[in-house]
């Protein structure tokens, strides 16, 4: 790809690291959300840590060298109220677009994150998914709480590991594949439930908990994961939904209300709050390092993507150095 050229209000970022993600996982696969929202020609990849190499002529708060990532959908600084209002990731007008596999990439210097300079540059690759383990986490405090978390994929795990971070009691983590639940006790799951196996209600007894969980992840956003979830809930339990299902949703709002469940949507993090925590947290020894699964040069790109289909990798690291 030609190197882009950058406006007066971006930054040109030379690529050191990407990480395959769900959503490229889907374009390659050429999935039907894809085909119907996905415009081509289109450079793809937004897990990515780079470095800054020039730098428009009315940025001043970046210099060259500095590692960084960026928040994704794009944000501008100007098009909105919720920028102004640090609530970025709901603008309206972004562009979801990054374009990170490339050896280079152009940006908003609004959307722009700086690392430490010492950062891991695997787990910086990771911050974008991390951040929706912390947006979701975080909505709640999990301080001395039971975490029921539904689904041990990459967020699903992450997640485990900053309940765990942030001081839950109990982190069970819900899943019907052995090997991802294995890996979501590495990360900090106190209890690995293959939901195949193992009736959710009679883990919640064997644990100790009368009403049920305090707070609820849900992850993969499958109608009967779902459904589990809700029934093991709490009264005033507060549920955070990351997943995204592929189908109308019917669930029990008879459960939900008279429980008074909280029920809240994620949707990508805070621009400036949630990358902060990340980094604040990375620094005082949350380590998602296990996560990953494969380290490869980009030019193998082939190999991560044949793994992620296979089901035997969690997240793939490119090379671009």
């Amino acid at each position: 790809m030609p190197k882009p050229k950058i406006g007066v209000n971006d930054v040109l970022i030379k690529v050191k690291r990407t990480a395959i993600c769900d959503t490229d996982l889907g374009v390659y696969n050429w999935e039907g959300w894809a085909r119907q929202t996905t415009p081509v020609p289109l450079v793809v990849g937004h897990e990515f840590v780079g470095e800054v190499v020039e730098i428009g002529d009315n940025v001043n708060e970046y210099y060259l060298g500095q590692l960084v990532s960026s928040e994704r959908p794009m944000v501008y600084g100007h098009c909105c109220n919720n920028f102004t209002t640090e609530d970025g990731h709901l603008c309206a007008e972004g562009c979801d677009c990054v374009g990170a596999f490339a050896e280079y990439m152009s940006l908003p210097a609004a959307a722009v994150w700086q690392h430490h300079k010492d950062v891991d540059l695997d787990v910086a690759a990771l911050f974008d998914p991390l951040g929706n383990a912390v947006q979701a986490v975080l909505q709640y405090d999990v301080l001395g709480m039971n975490v029921l978390i539904s689904g041990a994929g990459s967020i699903g795990a992450m997640a485990a590991a900053v309940c765990r971070h942030a001081g839950a009691r109990h982190v069970v983590v819900a899943d019907i594949n052995p090997q991802r639940l294995e890996l979501a006790k590495k990360l900090g799951a106190t209890y690995a439930v293959n939901a195949t196996q193992e009736d959710l209600t009679n883990v919640r007894h064997k644990l100790g908990m009368g009403e049920g969980f305090d707070v609820g992840l849900e992850m993969p956003g499958e109608s009967s994961t779902f459904k589990d979830l809700l029934a093991n809930m709490c009264y005033g339990g507060k549920v955070s939904i990351q997943g995204s299902p592929n189908e109308l949703l019917a669930i029990d709002w008879g459960n939900v209300i008279f429980n008074m469940l909280t029920l809240k949507g994620i949707y990508n993090r805070g621009m400036s709050g949630i990358w902060q925590k990340m980094s604040l947290m990375i620094d005082s020894g949350l380590d998602i390092g296990s996560l990953i699964t494969h380290r490869l040069d980009y030019t193998d790109f082939q190999q991560g993507f044949d793994a992620l289909n296979e089901g035997v990798a969690s997240k793939v690291i490119l090379n671009w150095e």
